[in-house]
């Protein structure tokens, strides 16, 4: 009995280990997420990406959402390891109309401080689940 209880205990460990391994494998950037949750929607998430056998910054998302839980803006900052600081990177705000959706694009610019509209980015399209 002993004996079934330790193989089955090693047999459980060996399949544990070879799926992180192969996790591991799969994320070929060595990236891992953290995402943050509020009223069902995903309203932040960082991601860290693995420095030797330690976690650094990387990436930072944070989403903003209408009455509909339509998205209607996402920010992305990026890590700056010289400043130890996160900064402003790129935002992306969405506009609802009827079934159209326009999609702006704008770029920090750190001299003036803002951001920075790029309208050849600027897009709308029909989206037929709306």
């Amino acid at each position: 009995m002993k004996t079934k209880v330790f193989l089955k205990t090693v047999a459980l460990s060996a399949v544990i280990l070879f799926g992180s391994i192969a996790a591991s494998a799969a994320n070929k950037n060595n990236l891992i997420y953290n995402s943050e949750e509020r009223d069902g929607v995903m309203v932040g998430q960082t991601v860290y990406k693995m420095d030797g056998g330690a976690l650094a910054n990387y990436m930072k998302y944070s989403y903003k959402y209408d009455d509909q839980k339509r998205m209607t803006e996402s920010e992305t900052m990026k890590w700056n390891s010289t400043k130890n600081a996160w900064e402003n990177d790129l935002r992306v705000c969405y506009a609802y109309q009827g079934k159209s959706l326009t999609t702006t694009y704008y770029k920090w610019n750190s001299k003036q401080k803002a951001y920075v509209l790029v309208p050849d980015m600027t897009v709308t399209m029909d989206n037929p689940n709306l």
